[in-house]
């Protein structure tokens, strides 16, 4: 996962994450990769420590494919929260555990299967992520 954001001042942070995963597709792809590309808020709960605990929520896109291709696409959203740990001035630990639904389009896997096919033409995944965080922060420069 790649992660670019902005801490404000006061207790949020704005930014935007790209993240792919492999997935167990039970051989129906060669090598099943979920792409997910999304913006980020966080709302943190205390500022006046050096563990800050934060909510968090996150809109973006999907691509769900074999081998870097894609097959079919959607919509993904995330809900959560976590904590961070400042170790010094710059570094950051943490960790975070959310839950994800991702929506996708009907698409006809490898088999002939018609998949996510109920719903008008959509199907959901839910996921439920858990990230261990290392984070280096940079202030940036007055001009």
């Amino acid at each position: 996962m790649v992660r670019v954001g902005y801490r404000t001042r006061g207790p949020f942070y704005l930014g935007g994450a790209y993240e792919f995963s492999r997935q167990e597709s039970s051989n129906l792809l060669r090598l099943a990769i979920l792409q997910q590309l999304r913006g980020e808020a966080r709302y943190y709960l205390r500022e006046d420590t050096r563990l800050t605990p934060y909510l968090a929520a996150a809109a973006g896109g999907a691509l769900y494919g074999n081998e870097w291709g894609f097959d079919t696409g959607g919509i993904v959203a995330f809900l959560g929260g976590g904590f961070e740990f400042q170790v010094s001035g710059g570094t950051v630990v943490g960790a975070s555990l959310g839950y994800r639904p991702v929506v996708f389009r009907r698409w006809t896997d490898s088999a002939g299967q018609v998949r996510a096919d109920a719903l008008f033409g959509f199907g959901v995944a839910h996921l439920i992520a858990a990230e261990l965080t290392f984070e280096v922060r940079n202030p940036l420069s007055r001009w």
